[in-house]
């Protein structure tokens, strides 16, 4: 199994450690998740990210060949900007979602962890005049929360001078890094990549802030989920499209039908129908009543107890005090307000259709993610 550049930090620290995409990752510390959570909300949380795949694309073709695999526009993108896209298959699926940036004629991207060797193949197979570059020899951090920015302005002032999804080139206390400003759980934040072998310091540098606390992968999975943010495998795979799964946004104007570039990759020709007739299903949130959570799979019913949909993602979200949960339900039932029932343990427990996310985002300069009663951003 592998172990990220900060597994002896973790180590520690007292972290509980999982597997999770062939590496053995903090699950969390012991302070536990809850507090994690409500740390990551109301201070700034230290999340190791180095699972994650990183690679530049390299050609004064990466643009084109790059708009070959995904339905967003490249070309238009201004230099240090980041877009949220997904890779598509023949069948309209998706095969990951993954951040772009755009540097110069150069693309830099960040690919889930559990897909990066799909990905990576994927890119190689299909990029024939661009060279594609992994950056086996990075970290990746995360510094998220509604101090990350203080934190950081103590450490590198011009850091903060960064847009939400832009991303660009920093020292922090002496250590080369790339730093964007996104993230994965609705809250302001950046994420800094480094040459490993400087990551210990760094991160301890920050560890030593007095907002600072480390969380692990279960509190960022809590958090995600209050924020409405997909995870792929979980809330979206190759059995749902863009269009389906709420991120129909990553479907730029241009390569839209009457756009400037229509079409021109892989399930065009389903994902553009559907923008244009609707999806048969849609992604929604949901608020059981009650206090039991609900798990990944239950059944979406009507009161006549038909099926109509089913959760990919739920639990008892900290933020909120109440059970949450996310899922795909036939398109007729998905306005928000609608009433449903979800099959707990043989009992249908009354819940209602609402409009994503939970928690609402925080992001630097509140740009409004969702546009849509079933819309949101996935994940960096």
């Amino acid at each position: 199994m592998l172990r990220s550049p900060l597994h002896d930090l973790h180590i520690e620290l007292g972290a509980k450690m999982g597997p999770f995409a062939g590496f053995e990752m903090p699950l969390w510390y012991p302070s536990k998740i809850l507090a994690e959570h409500k740390h990551t909300r109301s201070q700034a949380s230290l999340f190791d990210i180095s699972h994650m795949g990183q690679a530049s694309i390299v050609g004064e073709d990466s643009a084109t060949e790059l708009e070959g695999l995904i339905p967003t526009d490249l070309k238009s993108l201004p230099l240090h900007r980041m877009h949220y896209c997904c890779f598509t298959a023949v069948n309209g699926g998706i095969l990951d979602d993954l951040v772009i940036a755009c540097l110069g004629q150069d693309y830099f991207v960040v690919m889930n962890a559990a897909r990066k060797e799909h990905d990576l193949n994927h890119l190689r197979t299909n990029i024939k005049k661009s060279a594609v570059l992994e950056h086996t020899e990075n970290a990746l951090i995360a510094l998220q929360g509604p101090k990350a920015t203080e934190v950081l302005r103590r450490l590198t002032p011009e850091i903060c001078d960064l847009q939400f999804m832009t991303m660009g080139d920093f020292a922090i206390r002496g250590v080369p890094c790339i730093v964007s400003r996104s993230g994965y759980t609705g809250e302001d934040g950046f994420e800094i990549s480094m040459a490993a072998e400087t990551a210990m310091k760094l991160a301890k540098d920050l560890l030593n802030e007095p907002e600072v606390m480390p969380a692990g992968l279960g509190a960022r999975d809590s958090l995600r989920l209050e924020a409405g943010l997909r995870l792929y495998g979980q809330d979206m795979d190759t059995t749902t499209t863009p269009v389906e799964a709420g991120i129909q946004w990553t479907i730029s104007k241009s390569r839209r039908t009457g756009g400037a570039r229509p079409g021109g990759f892989p399930g065009a020709d389903v994902i553009l129908e559907q923008l244009t007739n609707g999806a048969g299903r849609r992604f929604i949130g949901m608020l059981p009543q009650g206090r039991a959570p609900v798990r990944t799979g239950t059944e979406i019913c009507l009161e006549d107890g038909k099926t109509i949909g089913r959760v990919t993602s739920g639990l008892v979200a900290p933020s909120v005090g109440a059970p949450i949960a996310m899922g795909y339900i036939d398109r007729d039932y998905a306005s928000p307000g609608t009433q449903i029932s979800l099959l707990l343990r043989g009992k249908h427990v009354p819940a209602e259709v609402i409009r994503l996310p939970f928690v609402k985002h925080r992001y630097q300069n509140t740009v409004k993610i969702q546009s849509n009663s079933s819309g949101g951003k996935s994940n960096v």
